[in-house]
């Protein structure tokens, strides 16, 4: 019952997600902990705002302080990077959050997280899965919460300040200061605010908080930064005159962002605003690394000073991995997921916010100036993009044609290569690529198409939804 997928482990509550699935799955992990010999670094465990995050929290305890783990809890709800920062802190080989990150309300989840405050990669993901079952069916051993911190053997903890400088110390907070930008932040009644507002006040900074309080059914909305679900934040951007809108997912890893004209910026616009700005004009260097669904501008702006972008597979675990193997300035998704070298190996949307924040501080130019900077230089490229829920049964069907078949549509285009790596990816003469792959974390069919013309990109999906029968 319990797989990984490309952001952890994800269940509907009450039907996978179980006290007795937790013990499991942290069980498993306690005995790969003991076969690495890594347990003698100790364990750290945090958890957001969702339904039952805390409790699981503390079942997860349990089950490491019985198996003899010193294991430290976050005491307050917090975000998946400021995890992430204390087991980098601590020196700790393994550490984990319970979250479901940006799913729906009915669903939590646990992302394990190893060295360096990376993202498990397959390799350990699998071994944990081979522990979950040879463990099954077996009696899970707990010590009492209250008795294990008598023991020492939990033990609460409150990194808070020890990450926030590490942000403060890493941008230009002077130059901030002299800005006094108008800043709107929504934390999607997630784990972001005070993280955020901390650093932002501190900059000087006049910031308007909207959909702050605690509610674990997220206003009823995805907890999820885009278009559609930003509106509010908006609205809000226009009507107090702010330099931009900042929003972050329920857990606090990704990033989205409303310009100065009220307009939505895709994350792929995010990402390259922030490496072109490292780039040109922080003077910095090194290459760039993307999923195969995130923009190709990031390619053209590497190219333009010398550089290279990769590209690897969707999971920001290929990600990081392939940033620590080329030593990479900057690595992000189309999801709106990104970090930059020096920092945690994982994505941090509150360390993403403060970084735009500089940029446009030490620029001295609106964010809607400079991605008109960009686009004038590098010219302009059109994202499309579509998710259609997957019955099993479909799923299986489109696989076989996909992914054992191998069959493609007529797409009135000349195609250059296609990718099976990961989903099924076409690059097309005109630089423009088109991407179907099933999600990793939702019953999801995900279509993303990008071309140098926008009536290209909407006749190009259309062709592969048709052909799909979608």
């Amino acid at each position: 019952m319990i797989h990984f997928g490309t952001g952890g482990w994800r269940a509907i509550i009450g039907d996978e997600f179980t006290k007795a699935n937790v013990q499991l799955l942290t069980l498993a992990l306690a005995r790969v902990m003991k076969a690495e010999k890594a347990d003698q670094q100790g364990f750290c465990i945090g958890y957001d705002r969702r339904f039952l995050s805390d409790t699981a929290a503390r079942w997860a305890a349990e089950v490491m302080a019985e198996e003899g783990i010193h294991c430290k809890i976050l005491k307050k709800e917090a975000p998946t990077p400021l995890i992430m920062f204390t087991i980098k802190q601590q020196g700790m080989k393994y550490g984990m959050a319970v979250t479901a990150s940006h799913n729906p309300a009915l669903y939590n989840g646990i992302k394990v997280f190893t060295e360096g405050g990376r993202d498990a990669d397959e390799s350990i993901t699998r071994k944990i899965e081979e522990a979950v079952v040879s463990a099954a069916g077996c009696p899970i051993p707990v010590m009492d919460y209250d008795h294990a911190i008598q023991l020492g053997l939990v033990e609460e903890i409150d990194p808070f300040n020890d990450y926030i400088d590490s942000i403060l110390h890493a941008v230009d907070l002077e130059a901030v200061k002299k800005r006094r930008l108008k800043i709107a932040l929504d934390p999607m009644y997630g784990v972001s605010q005070t993280s955020l507002q901390t650093i932002l006040m501190t900059a000087r900074c006049d910031v308007g908080v909207i959909h702050d309080r605690h509610d674990t059914l997220f206003g009823g909305k995805l907890p999820a930064p885009n278009e559609s679900t930003m509106k509010s934040l908006k609205r809000y951007v226009l009507e107090h005159q702010c330099d931009l809108g900042i929003a972050t997912d329920g857990d606090a890893d990704r990033i989205g962002v409303i310009d100065d004209k009220g307009v939505f910026l895709h994350p792929n616009q995010i990402l390259t605003l922030l490496y072109y700005y490292l780039l040109k004009y922080k003077g910095w260097s090194g290459p760039a690394v993307r999923n195969n669904s995130t923009t190709h501008m990031l390619d053209k702006v590497a190219q333009s000073f010398g550089e290279i972008c990769y590209e690897v597979p969707v999971g920001f675990k290929y990600v990081s991995a392939k940033m620590r193997e080329t030593g990479a300035l900057i690595g992000g998704e189309s999801s709106g997921g990104l970090t930059v070298r020096g920092h945690i190996e994982g994505k941090d949307g509150i360390y993403a916010a403060a970084l735009l924040v500089e940029m446009v501080a030490v620029t001295g130019k609106k964010l809607s100036e400079l991605y008109q900077e960009i686009e004038d230089i590098y010219g302009t490229l059109y994202t499309k993009e579509l998710d259609f829920r997957m019955k099993p049964e479909r799923k299986q069907e489109l696989s076989r044609l996909l992914f054992h078949e191998k069959k493609l549509p007529d797409f009135g285009l000349r195609v250059e290569t296609v990718s099976f790596e990961d989903g099924c990816k076409i690059c097309f003469d005109n630089g423009g690529w088109l991407i179907g792959r099933f999600s990793g974390t939702e019953p999801l069919l995900r279509i993303c198409c990008e071309m140098p013309e926008e009536k290209t990109a909407q006749d190009t999906v259309q062709r592969f939804c048709s052909f799909l029968g979608l």
